[in-house]
């Protein structure tokens, strides 16, 4: 019998052999009934983003011994096309969302560089959504389908490191998971959500990549490249 869409994602994922699949979410079943139920979606018509190759894309292009800094997401983008199971990473063919673009002008980033953020997630950025699938023009969609016990648990297993790690925390949502951090060994910055609909506009100018910079810098790791496109 051939597996259903997110079930396969799931089994290739685990034949990674990827150091996230020691959290609870993959070792107790939980990631199984997950991936079981967004796969009943799809069995019910519903088009699911991103494609499932690019699901567990944030694991895998961060493996929890690389990670020196953690950014979190809400969900995929609703329109075809446009995800790449990276939080906030854009590869539509549009222009780039309103809040992305507010990212990376705070990042310095050249705009005509696009709004694909793998460069990050390869330097050990976890660009990690709260849950990893959404349904076409649907946002929201799959919020308490159980995704987001995997992004407390990893979290949770960053902060559990020696290894010095930065947390960019953007909005409600994001900080609210502050208490899974232990502040005294990682850096930890808050500040409202990048989107323009935020009325505080508490983030353009808080300047979270160079706060990051400084703070991995003065606690033994490197610096991160923010900039796509070699902006100034």
């Amino acid at each position: 019998m051939t597996d259903t869409p997110v079930t396969a994602a799931l089994a290739t994922f685990r034949a990674s052999g990827s150091p996230w699949l020691a959290l609870p979410f993959f070792a107790d079943g939980e990631a199984d009934t997950v991936a079981a139920r967004v796969d009943a979606r799809i069995a019910a018509g519903a088009r699911v983003l991103p494609a499932p190759a690019d699901i567990f894309r944030a694991l895998t292009e961060t493996p929890l011994t690389a990670v020196r800094a953690v950014i979190l997401g809400q969900d995929p983008y609703p329109t075809p096309g446009d995800a790449n199971g990276l939080a906030f990473s854009y590869v539509g063919s549009g222009r780039l969302p309103a809040s992305l673009r507010v990212i990376l002008a705070e990042a310095g980033s050249d705009r005509a560089a696009g709004g694909d953020l793998t460069p990050w997630a390869r330097q050990g950025v976890l660009l990690l959504n709260s849950a990893l699938t959404v349904e076409a023009s649907e946002a929201g969609a799959h919020l308490r389908y159980g995704w987001a016990a995997l992004t407390d648990e990893a979290v949770a297993a960053v902060s559990a490191r020696p290894e010095p790690a930065v947390f960019l925390l953007w909005g409600a949502q994001a900080r609210a998971r502050t208490a899974l951090i232990d502040a005294a060994r990682h850096g930890v910055f808050e500040s409202g959500h990048p989107s323009p609909l935020n009325r505080a506009r508490d983030f353009p100018g808080s300047d979270p990549f160079g706060r990051a910079n400084r703070w991995l810098s003065e606690n033994g790791g490197r610096p991160i490249e923010w900039r796509l496109g070699g902006g100034s």
